[in-house]
């Protein structure tokens, strides 16, 4: 991975975290989920149009990861109902690239060497010594389920999106098709299942919900851009050190306690990058 990769996914890490901590603002997960969603379908299609039309083979590609990103939202919305920015997203995001990991390994044509495979181990075991938390302080443990849920599905569309985007030719394009299957598969299933009623009425959530539909796409997009020309487990391991941006966010946005836990964890990811990076 070169220097530059690098630092575009660590650009994307940020994003990602910035619009998981948009979620948690205001009084409805849910409903700051589903404007999201929203948010994200006039995105993709503007996008979609400015981009050269994508050969159908991929189709199945991108509904399989809509379908994906459904349960991850899903799943991940429910966890925020439960639990802190900095336990949630750890537990949510850590078991992820370990899955990668393992399953690229004998369904991708990836090499990954000894070393990544460290890094990727490290990455992975300091996410969750940040998200220990949930035992160690008494915080509530309903969560864990539903992160785990996310962590199983961010998996899942991580190796779809890998291959999809690879098979597109146009990784861009591919991304915005998957931001209109997303957007649209999300926000009508819960519109239906809910009602109208989970929609926030005030402007400024319908504001917060479209800059995290911009920060979502751009996390996304570079992601799957990076997939494209570098080992799919690498860039997903890498891109769990949103994790650190995570943790900062709780901490000066939401006066989340940063523990010595925490520090010791933060430090513990940071190998895990020199080892990808070094790799």
């Amino acid at each position: 991975m070169s220097f530059w990769v690098m630092m575009a996914v660590l650009g994307s890490a940020f994003l990602h975290a910035l619009w998981n901590s948009l979620i948690k603002v205001g009084a409805s997960r849910l409903g700051a989920m589903v404007i999201l969603s929203i948010g994200e379908v006039p995105i993709g299609l503007a996008v979609i149009a400015l981009r050269p039309p994508l050969d159908w083979a991929v189709a199945p590609w991108v509904l399989a990861a809509g379908c994906a990103h459904f349960f991850y939202k899903f799943f991940l919305t429910y966890a925020y109902e439960r639990g802190d920015l900095s336990r949630v997203y750890p537990i949510a995001r850590g078991s992820a690239p370990l899955v990668v990991g393992l399953v690229s390994g004998f369904v991708l044509s990836d090499v990954i060497t000894p070393v990544e495979y460290a890094g990727i181990a490290v990455l992975g075991f300091g996410i969750l010594l940040m998200a220990q938390g949930v035992f160690a302080q008494g915080e509530n443990r309903k969560l864990i389920p539903y992160a785990l849920g996310s962590a199983c599905a961010t998996a899942t569309y991580t190796l779809i999106d890998g291959t999809g985007a690879r098979l597109s030719g146009d990784a861009v394009a591919y991304v915005a098709w998957v931001f209109v299957a997303d957007g649209m598969l999300f926000a009508t299933g819960m519109l239906l299942w809910k009602g109208l009623t989970i929609l926030p009425r005030e402007r400024r959530a319908w504001g917060v919900g479209m800059i995290a539909s911009a920060a979502s796409y751009g996390a996304y997009g570079v992601s799957v851009w990076a997939m494209t020309i570098a080992p799919i487990a690498v860039v997903a391991a890498l891109r769990e050190t949103s994790i650190l941006f995570a943790v900062l966010i709780g901490w000066l946005a939401f006066g989340e306690r940063m523990t010595r836990g925490k520090a010791v964890a933060a430090a513990v990811i940071v190998g895990g990058v020199m080892l990808t990076r070094l790799a």
